[in-house]
């Protein structure tokens, strides 16, 4: 399938740009056309008339939206490893995925980094006369975003939370907590999405309660997930592209959590450098398509492939 076909049939974003330049030789050999690079990630078209393309992982890395000059080798593979297991656990807890269970030949070289995605349409919906795409937040503590809200008597989405709950406050069963997807995420009334979508946000619902579990048993708490929902040419909902990684959500070793050492297991280690180093204020002089020249020692390189090692050590399945 040629990107003009996936463009044709609706199933690729006009605002996303793609490229002209050829990927690595021994995917193009076999017919994969590299077609879009993304901050961490690059797509190519599938050879054969399936609705499908080959996600291949690189090293590269960004935070807060903005693309770095860094690169973490092994990142990518992690990543990668990852994904799947988070993908094979929802499958065997019945929940279509757009991540397909297929592989590509494993001699390649660049195998351990490639995944099949079903081509998709984000999930969009009329909220109050506006069409939006959203994301399935669903936590199971008080903090970041939410609890800053309620510390200034903010309820975006609708909770009616009490007022004096503390920062890591354990709700007695999870919250849905729904925003829309897009430049700037806003929070969507939680009793108004479910009124949509009762079918997804209770299955997604019990897939975060049954993984929080999995998890915490194999000693990693899960803070949040966010999950992105896709639908595919058969009408049928699936979810992707991020399914209980890092990446969607947040993790904490559960010996760091029990210590009150609440630092995520994830890239969050570069989020909280890069706040130090004034990334963001930096990266507002970047024209479009620059990357930002930054400099991390090696020790938070270590610090976050180590994280990725122990996720990954501790959830594949």
């Amino acid at each position: 399938m040629k990107i003009s076909d996936i463009v044709a049939l609706g199933l690729w974003p006009k605002s996303k740009k793609t490229t002209t330049l050829k990927g690595i030789s021994e995917l193009e050999e076999l017919g994969y056309n590299l077609f879009y690079i993304g901050k961490n990630a690059d797509l190519y078209t599938c050879p054969g008339e399936e609705q499908k393309v080959l996600l291949v992982r690189s090293d590269r890395c960004s935070v807060f939206d903005i693309p770095l000059n860094l690169e973490i080798e092994g990142k990518g593979i992690s990543q990668t490893t990852i994904s799947n297991s988070g993908a094979a656990y929802a499958r065997e807890a019945g929940i279509r995925t757009a991540i397909l269970p297929e592989t590509i030949d494993q001699d390649l070289s660049i195998a351990p980094r490639c995944q099949f995605m079903e081509l998709c349409k984000p999930l969009e919906a009329n909220i109050d006369g506006e069409v939006v795409q959203f994301e399935f937040i669903f936590r199971n503590y008080l903090t970041g975003s939410l609890f800053d809200a309620c510390q200034n008597g903010n309820d975006p989405y609708g909770l009616d939370l009490a007022k004096d709950l503390k920062q890591w406050h354990k709700f007695d069963t999870p919250i849905f907590t729904p925003t829309t997807k897009g430049v700037k995420d806003i929070p969507l009334n939680s009793a108004k999405v479910k009124e949509i979508f009762p079918e997804i946000v209770s299955s997604m619902e019990r897939l975060f309660k049954e993984f929080t579990v999995y998890a915490e048993g194999n000693g990693i708490i899960v803070v949040d997930t966010k999950f992105e929902i896709f639908i595919n040419s058969k009408g049928d909902w699936v979810l992707g592209d991020e399914v209980l990684t890092p990446e969607s959500s947040r993790f904490i070793s559960k010996e760091d959590f029990e210590a009150q050492n609440y630092i995520s297991m994830d890239k969050q280690i570069l989020r909280d450098f890069g706040k130090k180093e004034n990334w963001k204020e930096k990266a507002k002089e970047l024209k479009a398509g620059e990357k930002l020249n930054v400099e991390v020692p090696d020790s938070i390189k270590n610090k976050i492939l180590d994280g990725y090692s122990t996720i990954n050590k501790r959830l594949s399945k």
